[in-house]
C-alpha cells in the first residue's frame, strides 16, 4: 500500500506547491496592476539580470583539483601506508587541501581585481 502512496502523495506535493507560487506570482502582480504601476516597470522589475563572478571558475577550479588530490592522497596513504583510522585522515586532508585552495584563490582574486580597480 505505502509503494503506491508515496509516488501518488509525491506528486500532489509537486503539484501543490506549483500551483501556490503561480496563485502568489499572479496576486502579486495584481496588486502592481491596482497601484498603477506600469507594464515596463513590472517587466523591469521581473527581468532577470545575472551578473556573473568572472573568477568564479577559476574558485570552483581550483578547490576541485585540490579535493581531487587530497582524497587521491588520503586513499595512497591509507591504502599503502596502512594508516587505517577509519577514514579520518581523508577527511583531514581534504579539508586541509580545500581551506589551501581557498587560500590560493583569495590570493589570485586580489591580485586580479587590484589590477582592474587601478
Amino acid at each position: 500500500m505505502a509503494d503506491v502512496l508515496v509516488p501518488i502523495f509525491l506528486f500532489l506535493a509537486i503539484a501543490a506547491v506549483f500551483i501556490i507560487h503561480l496563485v502568489g506570482r499572479h496576486r502579486e502582480r495584481m496588486m502592481m496592476v491596482e497601484r498603477g504601476l506600469s507594464a515596463e516597470y513590472i517587466k523591469a522589475i521581473y527581468a532577470k539580470s545575472i551578473q556573473r563572478d568572472p573568477l568564479a571558475s577559476l574558485k570552483w577550479g581550483i578547490l576541485f583539483a585540490f579535493a581531487g588530490v587530497a582524497l587521491m592522497l588520503g586513499l595512497v596513504l591509507e591504502n599503502y601506508l596502512r594508516l587505517h583510522m577509519e577514514g579520518g585522515i581523508t577527511i583531514s586532508i581534504l579539508l586541509i587541501f580545500v581551506g589551501t585552495g581557498l587560500l590560493l584563490y583569495y590570493a589570485i582574486a586580489s591580485k586580479k581585481l587590484s589590477k582592474i580597480q587601478s
